[in-house]
Formats: structure tokens, C-alpha cells, sequence
């Protein structure tokens, strides 16, 4: 498990084939007024396309990211052998700083934890301080695919659960959103309490309301207790949200393969596919075309390919995760709610599977929380596990502060 320094160097032989291949697209037609009722507009993607063609600067846009410390090593999984997995790991200048680790979901990848790692990583004297870890899901950006089928949500937590001890943090806590909030909770129910000693997210998910016969004292409060106003909006755009934007759930969960074949021949394919979500998921988020194309530019580039990021969703639905009464999980956890978020879970649901010791309600931000609103999210996590803060402490010697 011998740690490489990764620095990503895309080829002139890559670069002038996605070139070739933005200059032969068909584009479909489209509607006078579709707007965005039928997916992505089509005038956004025909810029979109010619930006990437001929002005988007990739060399720049990489040597960028290349400026964060990234690595690669060698974990072997359960059942699937070895995996070469990518990682970025920003320590702290502070010794004591709180083991993080961050975990992306799709369409997401390693850079969504980029604004975050200046601002956690921060020492100061009225705030905890944090070394943070990500690592690329296998399947997604520069880490190995699992060539067999079964890499399911257990699998995704022992990738980020070995890949933390490798770094020598025995103790550590976790975030996540997406697909990460998912691997998080699987992380802390299979390793909570000796190692896991706490999570977060911004993406809690519980597949009903309590029962009876799991949870009585939830059952009963739910049964009594009135949704908010903001759980009863959060509700409303769940519905909204399976209504009229869960097509490529549907799709990637039963047949990841025939998709898979427009997502890696066709780069305007892809753009189109995750530019939607990228809008639709975010609260009225600015994106710029160079962040789009970078975003989308990673999932081009990967080491498998973007068909293997989707299979994630086949496996996972497959294994029946998500589906029914979900194991309580007793190391304390963290909400952050975000009003544009694809649905959000009532809180009552959320406390019948987990110790929730903290709950965050904003005003503005949605699905990629970690790059649009960087700083609500960071601040939650400091008050979470700052002095005074519920979860203080929960890491052995790890306080966050210089003076602890």
C-alpha cells in the first residue's frame, strides 16, 4: 500500500481527439420555446461545445489542479483484489487536527472538495482545524474500476475506510453528500465507534418514516409531531424532483452499459448529460463555462472512462441498500440543510437511524453544497466539532486546536 505522488498530465494525443471529436457533432434539434422543459437547452450546449473546442484551455485548467497534493496507492478490497486508488490529502500545519474525510457522489468527483480544503485546513485560535482526505470512488476520476459486478456501498466504505488507516488515522471523522452520504453511513455503521467516531452530511437519506416496530418512540412523535414549513417545501421538491428529473436515476440504475456507450464516445453527450444536473441541482449557482467544462473535462479524461462512474447506481439499487428499516448508527452525526436540495429528509425520520447531535438550516445552497456554498458547509463542520460543539473531542487527541 505504498503511497505514489499523482500529478495529471492528460495527453496531446487525448487532447487532440476530444478536439476532433467536438468538431464532428451532430447536434438534435429542438423546440421553439423547450427552454428547459426537455433537458438542457440546446443554445447552452452549442456553446458550451465551442468553448471546449476552441477557447477552453485544459493545460491551464490542470495545472491548477495539480496544485493540490494529490497521491495514489494500492488498496485491496474484499472479493475484488487490488484497486489503485486516487486521493487527495491536505494535512493541517496543526499536528492535532481532526482526520476528515470528505466522500464525493456523482455527478461529482475529487474537485468538489477543493474550496473546502483552505478553509478546514485553516489554524486560528477560535477554531478547529482539520487534515482532509478524498479519494476518487472507484469508477470515477483517476482511481481504478472494479471489474466485477457486486462493488456496492460496502465495498466504497472499505476503499475509504482502509485508505484512512494506510495514512495512520486510526480515528477519523467523515462527510459526505450524494453517494457520500451513503458510503459515510456505511462507514459508520461498519467501523463506528472504534475508528468512525462521527459523520455528517448534507445528503441525509432514510427510505420512509419510522415504524413501530424499529423505532416506537419515532413512530409516535411522527405520528404527532407536524412537519416545518421547510421539511413540508423539502417534501414538495422530493416529489417535484422524482416527477420530472429522475429519468437518469432510472437509467443508470437498470442498464448503465447502453448508456454508458454516448457517455464515452460522445463528449458532447456527456457535457449535456451532467451540465443538466449541474444547473437543475444547484440554487441559481453562476456557473462559468470554464467551471463547467473543467467539471465535466475530469469525468472526459478518467482513468475508466465516464461509463464507469454510472454503475454505482446499478449496484448499490441492486444490493437493496437503500430499501427498508436502516440499522440505527449511535456515533454522533450532523445535518446541513440546503433549500435546493434534490429532497430532504424530515428530521424525525433522520433521528430514528441516527444520533443526530447538531442540525444546520440555510438559506440558500443546493445539491453540491461543498462548491457552492464552501463556507456554510465549513462552518457547520467547525461548530460541529469546535469547543462547545456537540461532537468535540470525538477523535482520541485529535482537538482541532493548538492549544489542546
Amino acid at each position: 500500500m505504498a503511497e505514489t505522488p499523482f500529478k495529471l498530465s492528460v495527453s496531446d494525443a487525448e487532447l487532440e481527439l476530444l478536439r476532433k471529436k467536438l468538431q464532428v457533432t451532430r447536434l438534435p434539434d429542438e423546440l421553439d420555446d423547450a427552454k428547459w422543459d426537455y433537458g438542457a437547452p440546446l443554445a447552452d450546449i452549442k456553446r458550451l461545445a465551442a468553448h471546449w473546442e476552441n477557447v477552453f484551455d485544459w493545460r491551464k485548467h490542470e495545472a491548477d489542479i495539480n496544485k493540490i497534493p494529490q497521491f495514489t496507492r494500492d488498496i485491496d478490497i474484499e472479493g475484488f483484489g487490488s484497486l489503485n486508488i486516487h486521493y487527495v490529502h491536505q494535512r493541517s500545519e496543526l499536528d492535532g487536527a481532526i482526520p476528515l474525510l470528505f466522500i464525493h457522489g456523482w455527478p461529482g468527483h475529487f474537485l468538489e472538495v477543493a474550496k473546502l480544503l483552505p478553509l478546514l485546513t485553516a489554524v486560528a485560535p477560535d477554531q478547529p482545524s482539520f487534515h482532509v482526505v478524498t479519494y476518487s470512488l472507484p469508477g470515477f476520476g483517476f482511481s481504478d474500476a472494479p471489474k466485477k459486478k457486486g462493488f456496492a456501498l460496502k465495498e466504497y466504505a472499505e476503499v475509504g475506510h482502509k485508505l484512512m488507516l494506510a495514512l495512520g488515522y486510526n480515528e477519523y471523522v467523515t462527510q459526505g453528500g450524494d453517494w457520500g452520504s451513503a458510503i459515510a453511513r456505511t462507514i459508520s455503521q461498519t467501523y463506528g465507534g472504534k475508528y468512525t467516531k462521527a459523520w455528517h452530511t448534507n445528503f441525509p437519506f432514510v427510505s420512509g418514516p419510522p415504524s413501530l416496530w424499529s423505532s416506537p418512540w419515532s413512530f409516535l412523535r411522527f405520528l404527532l409531531t407536524p412537519f416545518s414549513e421547510q421539511e413540508r417545501k423539502g417534501l414538495q421538491r422530493g416529489k417535484e424532483f422524482m416527477a420530472k428529473g429522475s429519468g437518469y436515476l432510472a437509467e443508470q440504475s437498470t442498464k448503465p452499459q447502453t448508456l454508458g456507450y454516448s457517455l464515452a464516445d460522445s463528449p458532447v453527450g456527456l457535457l449535456a448529460w451532467v451540465y443538466e444536473k449541474l444547473v437543475s441541482w444547484t440554487d441559481d449557482y453562476p456557473w462559468t463555462d470554464d467551471e463547467v467544462l473543467t467539471w465535466v473535462s475530469i469525468y472526459w479524461f478518467s482513468r475508466p472512462g465516464p461509463a464507469a462512474s454510472v454503475r454505482i447506481y446499478y449496484e448499490v439499487i441492486k444490493a437493496g441498500s437503500l430499501r427498508g428499516n436502516q440499522p440505527y448508527i449511535g456515533i454522533p452525526s450532523g445535518i446541513s440543510y440546503f433549500p435546493r436540495e434534490l429532497a430532504r429528509t424530515p428530521t424525525l425520520w433522520a433521528r430514528s437511524i441516527s444520533n443526530i447531535v447538531v442540525l444546520f438550516e440555510h438559506e440558500k445552497g443546493g445539491h453540491f453544497a461543498a462548491h457552492e456554498v464552501p463556507e456554510l458547509l465549513a462552518d457547520d463542520l467547525k461548530k460541529m466539532f469546535g469547543i462547545g460543539g456537540p461532537a468535540f473531542g470525538v477523535v482520541t487527541g485529535k482537538s482541532g486546536y493548538t492549544a489542546a
